[in-house]
């Protein structure tokens, strides 16, 4: 089984013969961007300790499945792919002498996965990212336990590799390289030495991360058990602590032109459907200082767009102390202003905001600068008054749509995303009729749905009143077939538009299209651009920008030539 597929052209990957000495390690990580950051950490800490990468599971003295446990299909996702690198081990004539589950699965059920899965040697939970050292082997004290428990205090500190885990280290192109020939903007200052890119060295940033201070509202959570995890068989009772820095080593797993930076960790917010405090701790921030040194160094390496993500953005900064200067606190709008004008810097955009801190500031930070992303993915979660309030997330429809109206208002043809739950305890037709409603008046430009999951350890799993499942999946199918007819009238308004596009390679259903994406999409969540002429190329390079007209429009993706 091959552990990856998006090797780049003219990356850095690993030797093919493995040295002497040095194990070879393969990655699977499952989940979200933010998993896929830490996925990349540990890759980082291996590699520096002088593990090597393989894309390949068969060859592979180490194997490490990074979980998700977010909601019933991530769990079951997650432990099919832990039996299946077992057979690795066991069945399939593999090399694989360990096996090391990782992440959110780990947080909730490391006893069960000791008692249940035996083959596996170690795990690693989300705060842990430090321990994968000694999970693999690596510096690790001596043992007569068969399987080892990492915890925090033992810690100084879709699909394979999203079902598709490689290990690029995004050098920069050579210096006359196709990607770079096209840039026009590309400026000698953004170029790391050939030297360093051709040592094989995992790229290292600057500062450390300096310690934040708990939101308010996230030690009134605390206060009032948000966070508990005693009923959890085996969770460690100190919750994750760790928020890598811009000094931590990472092997970026994204093509080459795009990457992930996670400007915070956990959440203080008190949603009844979700358990990510749990498993992630506290709200925290990064330095501003930091997430901007991170930044120069991925776009010295050929990095064009940058995707900030946390939990929730929006709060980035409100755990950090004030500046010495002003007396203020970071913002996410300060982030943005920081970051926007670095020289080399195409894309810029952020994931997820929260609907009560959409401020003006933020909408005018955005507006103002050409890089940012006019995009806003702001998951409301339902639009009855009801159900949010059983949520306990607060809200109406209404109030949503004057949010909505204000960002539209304030930021020209702004792209809207969000995503909503149905069929959550305690949702009647009625209230599902108004969310419907609510979707039609509001004409969201993407959209995601998901079956309401009961996930014991959230508040809502004590509920009463809960949705048969076959009543919410036709709530589903019946939300997204109307969602389906708004995005094929906004699509039809695209044709004719001319736009640049990131071009990313050959489609991934036909080798007759190549495919991209413009700035109104974000990277493996929304649609995208289909090329089918190349205009005055010959070739395309994937990861390079193009000018290009879109001529077709389909449900959610669009048909491009290329222009220049």
């Amino acid at each position: 089984m091959s552990l990856s597929s998006t090797l780049e052209d003219g990356a850095a990957p690993e030797t093919q013969s493995p040295e002497p000495n040095r194990p070879t390690v393969g990655f699977v990580s499952l989940g979200c961007p933010k998993n896929l950051v830490d996925s990349e950490v540990m890759m980082g800490l291996l590699h520096r300790g002088g593990a090597q990468l393989t894309p390949h599971a068969e060859d592979a003295d180490i194997l490490v499945v990074n979980t998700c446990s977010f909601i019933d299909s991530a769990k079951q996702e997650s432990v099919d792919t832990i039996l299946e690198m077992v057979q690795h081990k066991i069945a399939n004539g593999g090399r694989a002498q360990r096996l090391i589950v990782a992440g959110c699965l780990v947080e909730r059920y490391r006893d069960e996965i000791r008692a249940n899965i035996p083959e596996v040697d170690a795990v690693v939970g989300t705060g842990e990212l430090e321990a994968i050292l000694e999970a693999a082997g690596l510096n690790r004290p001596a043992t007569n336990s068969p399987f080892q428990i990492l915890t925090t205090a033992q810690s100084d500190a879709v699909q394979i590799a999203r079902h598709a885990s490689s290990v690029n280290q995004h050098s920069r192109p050579e210096s006359d390289g196709p990607q770079l020939q096209h840039e026009v903007h590309t400026h000698s200052n953004s170029v790391i030495s050939t030297a360093a890119q051709r040592s094989g060295d995992t790229p290292v940033f600057g500062t450390p991360a300096a310690p934040s201070h708990s939101r308010p509202e996230g030690d009134l959570r605390e206060q009032q058990g948000r966070f508990s995890r005693d009923t959890w068989d085996g969770a460690t009772a100190t919750l994750p602590t760790y928020l890598y820095s811009d000094e931590t080593p990472r092997i970026l797993t994204t093509p080459r032109s795009s990457a992930y930076i996670k400007i915070a960790e956990g959440c203080d917010h008190p949603c009844s459907f979700c358990i990510i405090p749990q498993l992630r701790g506290k709200f925290r921030s990064r330095p501003l200082s930091s997430i901007v040194a991170e930044a120069k160094s991925l776009i010295a390496q050929g990095v064009r767009e940058i995707t900030l993500i946390g939990q929730d953005t929006t709060c980035y900064g409100e755990d950090l102390l004030p500046d010495t200067t002003t007396g203020k606190r970071p913002e996410l709008a300060d982030l943005l202003d920081a970051l926007a004008p670095l020289e080399g810097l195409k894309w810029l955009r952020f994931l997820y905001a929260y609907p009560n801190k959409i401020t003006p500031r933020l909408l005018q930070t955005i507006a103002r600068h050409d890089t940012i992303a006019k995009y806003l993915d702001v998951p409301l979660q339902h639009a009855s008054a009801n159900v949010l309030r059983r949520m306990k997330r607060g809200g109406t429809g209404d109030r949503f749509l004057q949010i909505i109206a204000a960002a539209r208002k304030a930021i020209p043809n702004l792209v809207l995303r969000t995503s909503f739950i149905v069929g959550f305890p305690g949702e009647t037709e009625q209230d599902f009729e108004e969310l419907c409603a609510f979707v039609e008046a509001a004409k969201i430009d993407w959209l995601g749905v998901f079956s309401y999951s009961d996930e014991e350890g959230a508040g809502a799993f004590s509920l009463d009143e809960k949705v048969p499942k076959r009543t919410i999946e036709a709530r589903r199918r019946k939300l997204m077939k109307l969602q389906q007819k708004i995005s094929k009238r906004a699509r039809k308004q695209w044709i004719g538009r001319e736009l640049d596009i990131l071009v990313e390679g050959e489609s991934e259903e036909t080798d007759l299209l190549w495919q991209g994406r413009s700035l109104d999409q974000a990277p493996e969540i929304d649609g995208k651009v289909l090329i089918n002429d190349f205009g005055p190329h010959e070739e395309l390079v994937p990861g390079t920008f193009y000018r290009a007209q879109i001529t077709e429009s389909h449900d959610y993706d669009v048909v491009a030539r290329i222009l220049d």
